[in-house]
């Protein structure tokens, strides 16, 4: 992580750890992509639709799976429990 002036850049994937986990969340990262009419519904919908301007679509694949190692390390770290609402979770049933 770099950060200057109120400005967070998160950096790349790591290649360390599970080589299988991380292909996972390059998989659910691309199920993410292909949906674009839903991002709006994701806490970093408006970050996804800035970065797919700017990115072509593999870099753009791995940048949401980074995001989402580090929300689920977060998760796993802290014992805490994903609090998504529970509305949104019905609806995407």
């Amino acid at each position: 992580q770099y950060s200057t002036g109120g400005r967070t850049v998160l950096g790349r994937i790591s290649k360390r750890g599970s080589r299988y986990l991380r292909m996972l969340f390059v998989q659910a990262a691309k199920v993410i992509l292909m949906r674009a009419n839903r991002w709006a519904g994701f806490s970093f919908g408006d970050w996804l639709s800035r970065a797919s301007e700017r990115m072509n679509r593999n870099k753009l694949a791995v940048a949401p799976a980074n995001k989402l190692a580090r929300m689920a390390w977060s998760i796993l770290r802290h014992r805490t429990a994903f609090d998504a609402p529970r509305d949104e979770v019905v609806a995407g049933i």
